[in-house]
Parts: C-alpha cells; structure tokens; sequence
C-alpha cells in the first residue's frame, strides 16, 4: 500500500506523532524514510482538512531537532567506539568510508554541515552523532541543529502543502513525480557519497600502510 494511502485511514494525532518519531529516530541516527513520510504527510494535509499543515511542519521539525540533539549526546558520550558500533549494525551507512567523508565534511564546514546535512538523505543519519564525537561546540550545534530543522522540516512541509493546493487535480500523479525525484536526488547523493567514501576508504588504508 503506498504511504499516503496508509496515512489517510489513521487520525491526525497519528500523524502528527508519526512523522516527529520517524523523522526524530532518522536523525538520531537510524536509517528510516523520514523524507518520505513527511512528504506524504504534507501531501495528505493539502489533500484532506483534518491534519494541520502547521501542526504537522511543527512536528516535524520539533522531531527533527530533537532527534539530532539526542544523536549528538550519544556521540559525545560514546565516541568512536559508538562509529564502530554503528558500522557493524549499519555497514552500508556508517562504513568507514562514509564516516571519513563526512568527519572531512565536518572539519571544513562546522556548523553548515550540520545545517546542509539535514537535506541529504544519508547525511541526515550522521550530522548528530558524528557532531558529538568529533566533540562541536554543542552552542554552535544547536544553532545549525534548530536552524536546519526549521528550514527542511517547515520549508518541505509548507512547499508540498501549497504544490498540493494548488494542483489538487493532479495530486497522485504529483505524488509518484514527487517520489520519483526524491529517489533521483538520493540515488545520486548516494552515488556521490559513495564514489567519495571508497576513496576516502583508499587513502585511509594507504595512510594505515605507510603508518605500520
């Protein structure tokens, strides 16, 4: 059954509550379709009155902002043990290859890695922990952490609200457009990401070798 469809036969406080623990155990650092979900939701809300396009981004982004926060002390308290934790459940997420891509992310960029992450998909999974590992400043986290929340989680929620509104006739066929796009869009960030991760991979092995 697709998504929206499922989402039409449970209540709003339903969804609203769905879409926070989604979107929050996503940015934890568990591998969930939280973009899909919001997306969906969204779409339902522009389709049906009784959900709240308001409530529903609030959710969202509160899930958001705390899921990272809940990832980030994680990472602080676990460090790299947690990273090699994390490989072995998540190998095709928290490999080292991807792991040393997103820690160079980290280095160069600060908080806007943390802000920019929230809208790739894979990245969203790492901005939290990783954060805490690599020991950022939680000040200066919590600002890209509240920022890039509101920005994904309200800004998707309220453009697919007012697409939706406004093409209501065509409704499903934007809605397979839309999920075909968003398959696009993670498909080739993950192609870049892992392109990236296997040569950070590489360099890493070489660096071992030279080291021993």
């Amino acid at each position: 059954m697709h998504v929206q469809e499922w989402l039409e036969t449970v209540p709003a406080v339903a969804v609203y509550a769905l879409v926070g623990l989604v979107i929050g155990l996503e940015s934890l650092g568990i591998p969930l379709p939280g973009e899909i979900i919001l997306v969906s939701s969204a779409l339902l809300a522009s389709q049906h009155g009784h959900i709240d396009p308001v409530v529903l981004g609030a959710s969202a982004t509160a899930g958001a902002i705390i899921g990272d926060s809940i990832g980030y002390a994680i990472g602080r308290k676990g460090g790299r043990p947690l990273l090699a934790w994390l490989g072995k459940k998540f190998p095709k997420h928290f490999s080292e290859g991807h792991i040393a891509t997103a820690e160079r992310s980290f280095e160069k960029w600060g908080m806007w890695a943390v802000f920019f992450g929230r809208f790739v998909a894979l990245l969203r999974i790492f901005a939290g922990p990783l954060a805490g590992v690599l020991r950022m400043p939680y000040w200066k986290f919590l600002i890209a952490n509240v920022l890039g929340g509101i920005v994904w989680a309200g800004g998707t929620t309220a453009v697919i609200y007012y697409v939706g509104i406004v093409a209501e006739s065509w409704l499903k066929r934007f809605s397979w457009l839309g999920l075909v796009a968003a398959v696009l869009v993670g498909l080739t960030s993950m192609l870049i990401l892992k392109r990236r991760a296997k040569k950070a991979g590489q360099n890493l092995e070489v660096t071992e070798a030279q080291a021993s």
